[in-house]
């Protein structure tokens, strides 16, 4: 529970340190050509945009704000999502573009697989009924019974104060 919401909190920031990181990845370790840095100039702004809005999603869930904590389906995609992205701020010329691929397909995966988890999560309440007309109607709710209770039951009663 400690490791899922901490990565819950490390959502956000991490908005901002992947980008910088791309970015002190290309200072430090010689990006390459001018192809490179044209793909930067697309990528961290991408990583930035897909972060965060992933980070909404997952904060938008009433499983997430009730446990203070990301599911573990979040912190596994998310946490391999990450991995690559620090892997290829590295630059290495080898793997770069398989993980380039990888960080794509990676990104739409997670935006699908947390709107997935939101919409689980709030369609289970309502259901609408159509009549034969083809009208569409929320069925009213049943009321919950009430557990019976076994035994005697005293009930007092208090007497108003006198004037």
């Amino acid at each position: 529970m400690v490791l899922r919401g901490s990565f819950l909190h490390w959502l956000f920031p991490a908005a901002v340190v992947l980008p910088l990181w791309l970015f002190v990845g290309w200072i430090v370790f010689s990006g390459g050509s001018g192809w490179a840095l044209l793909w930067l100039l697309i990528a961290a702004p991408a990583v930035f945009v897909t972060q965060i809005l992933v980070s909404l999603i997952v904060r938008g869930r009433g499983s997430v704000r009730t446990a203070r904590a990301a599911s573990w389906r979040d912190v596994i995609g998310i946490g391999l999502w990450h991995v690559v992205i620090v892997a290829l701020g590295f630059y290495d010329g080898r793997v770069f573009f398989p993980l380039l691929v990888l960080s794509v397909v990676g990104a739409f995966v997670l935006l699908w697989s947390s709107l997935a988890q939101l919409w689980n999560e709030a369609r289970g309440g309502i259901a609408v009924l159509h009549t034969t007309d083809g009208t569409g109607y929320i069925p009213p709710t049943r009321e919950q019974p009430r557990p019976r209770v076994e035994g005697e039951v005293i009930v007092i009663t208090e007497k108003p104060a006198a004037p």
